[in-house]
């Protein structure tokens, strides 16, 4: 059944959240459906969007109650014949999911919840959309805990590119470029220089590391509000020589291809799409038990979970992991096992597809 779907998002900034709305915006339209990105001028979404082709949309949404954008997006939905509309973020969510209700065309209402935050508005959640999708089984529970029914909540865990992480055909060349012994342990995590990311418990945890295992470094890509503190407090630990911080990078399977082991013990975390990336590349994982982590890391099988907030149980879980090369290889090739399995763009398009058009059908039985 092909139908119109416009996509709503109203931050302006990149992560994982506008990532997985491009890709399930690029998969839907190989599925034959007519997809139209609504989001802010100048935001990163508008730029990389439009470079793959999608046909986007831009207006200024100043804040949740704009009259001026809900009139914009009504029209949007009665010039272009809008079936379907996913919002995404709280603003967009309030003025899509109004500006839905108001449509004489009567459009489908989707609200996709990314964070594992407190919401901050039952009404663009109980009341505007017709069905609510969550990137893990975690965030869907907390939706039902706060009085959402159960039959308006669905899961659809965040897939990756397998062919872009595909391990097989990248080559890792990160340990030359930081003029490391080849044989020397690399221990990587890519995310967003935040303080709930938990690189400081990192940090805190690596000289218990290095007294064992004293030719380990570690790598930080990423930006961010905390990098001066970081900075610091790698200098105040005087691990300036065990400790990289490489900034933005657009070369992340290949810097996933480097490392031996991917380790973030962030604090917070609705999926952890980062973990199901370093999984893609064969890497085993290191993560807390937060939020939805422990879906996608099987202690034991593909990495292992620890307590959060625990310096002293990440360092024995690094140490132990990297102290049986066997096993790590064992789950490396378990890791990617699993993101075939569960977590790719192709089955997680191919389930939004699938819930569209049922949802379509019931609308117009």
């Amino acid at each position: 059944m092909p139908f119109t779907i416009l996509h709503t998002e109203s931050s302006t900034g990149w992560g994982g959240q506008e990532n997985r709305t491009l890709n399930e915006s690029i998969g839907l339209k190989r599925l034959g459906a007519h997809v139209i990105i609504l989001c802010q001028p100048g935001s990163m979404l508008e730029k990389k969007a439009s470079a793959e082709g999608i046909e986007v949309k831009t207006c200024v949404m100043k804040k949740s109650y704009d009259i001026r954008a809900v009139k914009y997006i009504l029209d949007v939905i009665r010039n272009e014949k809008v079936d379907i509309i996913n919002t995404h973020s709280g603003r967009d969510g309030l003025l899509g999911g109004i500006a839905g209700r108001l449509s004489r065309r009567k459009p489908v209402i989707v609200r996709t919840r990314h964070l594992a935050l407190p919401i901050t508005s039952k009404f663009s959640y109980k009341i505007l959309p017709h069905r609510i999708i969550t990137v893990s089984e975690y965030v869907r529970n907390y939706l039902i805990r706060q009085g959402i029914s159960p039959e308006k909540v669905i899961a659809v865990p965040t897939g990756v590119d397998i062919k872009k992480f595909d391990p097989e055909k990248i080559n890792g060349n990160l340990k030359k470029e930081l003029g490391l012994k080849s044989d020397a342990p690399l221990i990587g995590t890519v995310a967003i220089l935040r303080l709930k990311k938990g690189h400081h418990i990192l940090l805190d945890a690596i000289p218990a590391v290095l007294e064992k295992i004293p030719d380990a470094s570690f790598v930080f890509a990423g930006d961010g509000p905390q990098k001066q503190n970081i900075l610091n407090k790698i200098q105040n630990m005087r691990l300036t020589g065990s400790v990289f911080l490489l900034g933005l990078r657009k070369d992340i399977p290949e810097i996933l291809k480097s490392i031996d082991i991917f380790v973030l013990p962030t604090l917070q975390e609705a999926l952890g799409t980062s973990f199901v990336e370093a999984m893609a590349m064969g890497k085993p994982v290191i993560g807390t038990d937060v939020g939805g982590v422990s879906e996608v890391i099987k202690n034991g099988v593909n990495g292992y979970l620890v307590e959060p907030d625990n310096p002293l149980a990440l360092a024995n879980a690094i140490i132990g992991a990297l102290q049986d090369n066997e096993k790590l290889n064992i789950m490396g090739i378990e890791g990617r096992k699993i993101v075939e399995q569960n977590y790719t763009v192709k089955k997680m398009c191919e389930k939004m597809h699938g819930i569209y058009t049922s949802l379509l059908k019931d609308k117009n039985s």
